[in-house]
């Protein structure tokens, strides 16, 4: 499968196939609970749960955004408590269309693992045809991970955004227009963003039943951000959303780009840095 998107019917195939594993990926940035809370209600049946906060994320420090990578052997336990080995093929899963679950997929391909795919369009996708949902809590026989070909490159630390500009990367925001602009800010302590950075809201890669725009469309709307000559380096508020910009640039056959993972919550930490606001460039 080349595309990094697997359809509800598609899915639906392969369950029970012991080479698949699924992991629901829902979370609310504002009630941490809620996510697993709709996981115990009802989920794709099989599937795993995955916390943003303690299973996608590091604990954060004092120079830290909001939700850091966490160390790679405690993601790689993570993974093989979950019975995924290298082999494994795995589907995440989120009902915000793929905006928490494309971290998920990022981080897996972050560490080699290719084959990693996010249900299009979503558990509102998976019921709309039809398919069934599950209370039961499968039990899992744990596996070995072992990361093989951890891309480090494609992690841009703050120390480096300004070089990376300089050189000319395109650092787009995912965020929407309101907290770009510093109009409003409902998470973070301060508003604005990274100087020379150009707003791109992941929800513009969507359609209104939330799945992904074709590729061709989606190469159409923002292929000029990836041809620059330092790439595109994806943020957002904490490294979250970006994952999904980086998303719909792989799927619609544009490579990988980078993210800046401590993204503007990271930025602001140390107030001696610049802030923007307005549209930006």
């Amino acid at each position: 499968m080349a595309s990094p998107l697997i359809s509800a019917t598609a899915l639906a195939e392969r369950l029970g196939d012991s080479g698949w594993v699924v992991v629901d990926c829902r979370f609310v940035l504002t009630d941490s609970g809620a996510g697993h809370a709709a996981y115990l209600r009802g989920h794709i049946p099989g599937a795993r749960y995955a916390h943003l906060d303690n299973d996608l994320a590091g604990v954060p420090g004092p120079a830290d955004g909001r939700h850091p990578l966490p160390r790679v052997e405690d993601f790689t336990a993570t993974l093989g408590a979950w019975g995924i080995s290298n082999a494994t093929s795995v589907v995440v899963y989120d009902d915000a269309s793929g905006a928490i679950a494309a971290r998920l997929w990022w981080m897996l391909r972050w560490i080699g693992h290719s084959a990693a795919y996010v249900l299009d369009g979503g558990l509102k996708a998976w019921e709309g045809v039809g398919l069934p949902l599950d209370r039961e809590i499968s039990r899992i026989r744990a596996s070995q991970y072992a990361a093989r070909d951890v891309r480090r490159d494609w992690v841009v630390p703050t120390a480096r955004i300004p070089s990376e500009q300089a050189k000319g990367a395109r650092l787009v925001d995912a965020r929407v227009p309101e907290r770009f602009q510093g109009v409003t800010e409902p998470i973070d302590p301060v508003a604005g963003h990274v100087p020379g950075a150009v707003n791109w809201p992941y929800s513009d890669a969507l359609q209104s039943d939330g799945t992904l725009c074709p590729a061709e469309e989606l190469r159409a709307r923002f292929g000029h951000l990836t041809d620059q000559p330092g790439g595109l380096i994806a943020m957002c508020g904490s490294g979250v959303t970006a994952c999904h910009l980086l998303l719909a640039v792989n799927a619609a056959g544009l490579g990988d780009g980078r993210i800046y993972i401590g993204s503007w919550s990271e930025w602001i930490r140390d107030p001696g840095r610049p802030i923007a606001t307005g549209k930006g460039s």
